[in-house]
C-alpha cells in the first residue's frame, strides 16, 4: 500500500521538475490544445453557441418566469420549487456579449469585412445582451463591456445602452438588407444551417430583428415622450410604414422558435417535472381571465378543478376551471389542490412527450406579440391604421399556435394520480379521458372584441397578450405588467415573499459587480437608487 501511494507522487514530482526545468531553459509554448487569441475559429460554431445558450432555463416553458408570470403555481416546493418573488442577484448576459463580440471579431478576420451576415448577427446579439441585463437591473458596463484592456468598466446610463442597442439594431437591418438586395436568392437561403440552432433565412432573421426592435420600441413607452432623441414613437412608425426596408413577421411561420427534440428533452422531462403535475397548478391570473372570456386555448392548456366536476359540472363548462392563488402560502395551496380545488394543467400535453411535440411551440419572439404590440402603438397614437385588426390578428395568430378552430372537440384527460373519492370518483388514471369540451372561437371572439382607441381598447390589447404568451417568452409578460400594471398580477399575500408582499420591480446586481467593479457599481447605486441595490425602486425604464 505505501509503496503504490508513493508512484504518483514520485511521478507528479518528475513532472514538476521537468516543468521548472522548461521555464528555466525559456521555451514556453501556446497549449496546443486550446485556440489562441489570434486563432481561427469557425464562424458556425460561435454562432451555434450564442443561438443555443440564448434563452436561459428559467425562460423556458414551466421555468421560473413563468411561475413569476403567474401562468402555473408551485404548491409543493420539494418537486416544484416555490412561488417568491425574491429575486436575488440576477444573472448576467456577458457570455452571450463575450461570444458575440468574438463573432464579430472572427469575421471581420476571416471574411475581411464588416458587412458580412455574421458580423450584421452581431449586431443584433450585442444589443440583446444589452437589453436583457439592463431591463432587469438598470444602468450596466455595455460601451466598454468585453474590452480587455479595462477591467473595471464604466457603466452606462440605461438611456444610453437603449440608445446604442436600437442604433445595433438598425445596423443589423441594414446589412442584412444589403446582402439580400445585392444577391436576392439569399432571402430564402437558410443563413447558417450549422451554426443557427432557429435555421432561420436570411429574411426571417430581417424580420426576427426588426419584430424585436418593435418590442424594444414599445417598452420604452413610459420614455416616449420625455426622450426626444430616441425618437422612439417616430422608429417604430416607420417601421411599420415601411416593409420593404424593415420586413417584420407576416405570420407564425416567421417565430422565433425553440426547438426541443429528444437530446434538448422538453422542459417538464429536463427540469425533472414529469412525474409531479400534481404539485403544480394554473395561476389565477390566468384562468380568471379565460374563464371570463371563454377562452377555448384553456381547455387545451388546463383541465376543470375536480371538485368542481365531481360536484357535476361538465368538461366543457368554464365555472368549473379555478386557478391557483399565488398569494397564499404552500401548505394552503397543497391541501386546496390536494382535496381538488384548483384546475391541473394539461398531463397529456405537456407531461407526455419528451421531445414537446403533443404541446404548443415555444415561441421567444413571435407574430402574435408583434401584433399586439403593433395595436397598442395605434392606441397610444403612435402609427396610422386599424388597431382592431392587428389586435384580432394576434389573437388568431394564437388560436392557430393551439391548432384550435371553431367547433372543434378537444379531449380533456385526467391530470393526477388520485384516489380520493371526492376528487376522482371514476378512478381515473393520469392521462384517462375524462371529457370533452367544445371550441367556440365565434363567441370567444365576440367576447374580446376591440373596444376602440381607448383605455379600455389597450386593456383588452395587453390583456390578450398575457394569454398569448402563456409559456412562451420567457419573462415578457412580467416585463409587460411591470411597464403598464395590465393585466394585474395577483400581489399582496404572504406567498408573494417580499418584506412588503408586493412584486420587485427590479433585480440586484450580479455578485460579481459588487465584488470586482466595486467603485462603479456604487456609483451606479447611488445615481439611481439612493445608494441601496433596492428591489423596490424602478429604473429608468419604468418609472
Amino acid at each position: 500500500m505505501k509503496i503504490k501511494s508513493l508512484i504518483p507522487y514520485a511521478l507528479l514530482l518528475t513532472m514538476g521538475m521537468v516543468s521548472i526545468t522548461g521555464c528555466q531553459k525559456g521555451d514556453l509554448i501556446n497549449n496546443p490544445n486550446v485556440a489562441g487569441e489570434n486563432s481561427i475559429v469557425p464562424l458556425s460554431l460561435l454562432l451555434n453557441h450564442i443561438t443555443a445558450t440564448q434563452i436561459r432555463s428559467d425562460e423556458q416553458p414551466w421555468g421560473y418566469s413563468q411561475v413569476a408570470n403567474q401562468y402555473v403555481i408551485a404548491n409543493y416546493s420539494y418537486y416544484r420549487g416555490n412561488n417568491t418573488y425574491n429575486f436575488g442577484n440576477t444573472s448576467d448576459s456577458y457570455d452571450i456579449l463575450k461570444y458575440t463580440l468574438k463573432l464579430e471579431q472572427q469575421a471581420t478576420a476571416q471574411l475581411g469585412n464588416q458587412t458580412n451576415k455574421y458580423y450584421a448577427l452581431g449586431e443584433f446579439f450585442k444589443a440583446y445582451a444589452g437589453i436583457w441585463l439592463t431591463q432587469r437591473v438598470g444602468d450596466i458596463p455595455f460601451s466598454q463591456a468585453g474590452n480587455a484592456t479595462i477591467l473595471t468598466p464604466k457603466y452606462d446610463t440605461q438611456h444610453d445602452v437603449y440608445k446604442a442597442a436600437l442604433t445595433q439594431l438598425d445596423n443589423a437591418n441594414t446589412l442584412l438588407s444589403n446582402l439580400i438586395t445585392a444577391n436576392p436568392t439569399l432571402g430564402a437561403t437558410i443563413l447558417d444551417a450549422s451554426g443557427d440552432i432557429y435555421g432561420l433565412t436570411y429574411l426571417q432573421w430581417q424580420k426576427v430583428i426588426n419584430t424585436y426592435r418593435l418590442r424594444v420600441l414599445i417598452s420604452l413607452s413610459k420614455r416616449a415622450t420625455d426622450n426626444a432623441d430616441l425618437q422612439i414613437p417616430q422608429t417604430f412608425a416607420a417601421i411599420v410604414a415601411n416593409p420593404v426596408k424593415y420586413p417584420i413577421m407576416t405570420g407564425n411561420g416567421d417565430n422565433l422558435v425553440y426547438k426541443f427534440n429528444a437530446v434538448n428533452r422538453y422542459p417538464t422531462f429536463s427540469l425533472g417535472l414529469n412525474p409531479y403535475n400534481n404539485f403544480a397548478n394554473p395561476g389565477s391570473t390566468y384562468v380568471s381571465i379565460s374563464v371570463a372570456t371563454q377562452d377555448p386555448r384553456l381547455f387545451v392548456t388546463s383541465t376543470p378543478a375536480p371538485l368542481q366536476v365531481s360536484g357535476g359540472k361538465a368538461i366543457g363548462d368554464f365555472s368549473a376551471y379555478v386557478g391557483s392563488d399565488i398569494n397564499q402560502s404552500q401548505a394552503a395551496l397543497l391541501t386546496n389542490s390536494n382535496n381538488g380545488v384548483y384546475s391541473f394543467n394539461s398531463f397529456t400535453r405537456y407531461y407526455n412527450n419528451a421531445t414537446g411535440a403533443t404541446a404548443e411551440p415555444f415561441v421567444f419572439i413571435g407574430y402574435s406579440e408583434m401584433c399586439f404590440n403593433i395595436a397598442e402603438a395605434i392606441n397610444r397614437g403612435w402609427v396610422s391604421g386599424a388597431s382592431a385588426t392587428w389586435y384580432t390578428n394576434g389573437i388568431n395568430a394564437s388560436l392557430a399556435l393551439y391548432g384550435i378552430t371553431n367547433g372543434q372537440t378537444l379531449t380533456v384527460t385526467f391530470p393526477i394520480s388520485s384516489t380520493e373519492p371526492s376528487v376522482n370518483p371514476k378512478l381515473l388514471k393520469q392521462g384517462d379521458v375524462w371529457g370533452t369540451a367544445t371550441a367556440n372561437t365565434t363567441q370567444f371572439l365576440a367576447n374580446v372584441a376591440y373596444a376602440g382607441d381607448n383605455a379600455t381598447g389597450l386593456s383588452q390589447i395587453l390583456t390578450q397578450k398575457y394569454i398569448s404568451l402563456f409559456n412562451n417568452s420567457g419573462w415578457e409578460a412580467f416585463y409587460n405588467f411591470r411597464r403598464t400594471g395590465l393585466p394585474a398580477l395577483v400581489q399582496g399575500g404572504s406567498g408573494i415573499g417580499t418584506p412588503n408582499n408586493l412584486i420587485p420591480r427590479r433585480w440586484q446586481y450580479p455578485a460579481s459587480e459588487s465584488a470586482y467593479n466595486t467603485a462603479n457599481y456604487n456609483a451606479a447605486l447611488s445615481s439611481q437608487f439612493g445608494g441601496t441595490d433596492d428591489l423596490t425602486k424602478d429604473t429608468w425604464l419604468t418609472k
